[in-house]
């Protein structure tokens, strides 16, 4: 791998890594803790190794794509799907509401959505590796959406 090549990879990890490291400030707590949750909610330990892995084959993939060339538009719209990313975790734990951060988490699915199809186009891989990232949000926003649903009255 070239110095070039390695370094673009560096960038991805730090953005996807930055995101997450973001989220993170904004810890669920005692509030958190408080709401009605669904029987089928995973327990905390869960999310830090499924983001971990999801955050990596991100980056793998937007690297991928870059290392491709011509691909301005599917890396920019990686680099922007990253802030619904970060900020739902802002929405939900850090102002404790539900109905923003379900908002957030439908355009990141949409989000999602259009990176894996600019991906798909540039290195198939890239665009299959977007898709945990997809299915592992879509159950979130579910989750969000149940945890919504089930609070209404708190």
């Amino acid at each position: 791998m070239s110095k070039r090549s390695f370094a673009a990879l560096a960038v991805f990890l730090a953005a996807a890594f930055l995101t997450a490291a973001f989220g993170a400030m904004f810890l669920p707590g005692a509030w958190y803790a408080s709401l009605i949750k669904p029987d089928w909610n995973p327990p905390a330990w869960v999310f830090g190794p499924v983001w971990t892995v999801l955050y990596l084959a991100n980056a793998i993939a937007a690297w991928r794509v870059w290392r491709r060339g011509h691909s301005q538009l599917a890396i920019t719209a990686w680099f922007l799907q990253l802030v619904p990313n970060a900020l739902w975790s802002y929405f939900c734990f850090g102002l404790h509401r539900l109905d923003w951060a379900l908002i957030d988490i439908i355009l990141l699915e949409i989000a999602i959505v259009a990176v894996a199809a600019l991906f798909y186009r540039h290195d198939r891989i890239a665009g299959w590796l977007m898709l945990p990232y997809f299915a592992w949000v879509s159950f979130a926003a579910f989750l969000n959406w149940t945890l919504f649903s089930l609070n209404l009255n708190l």
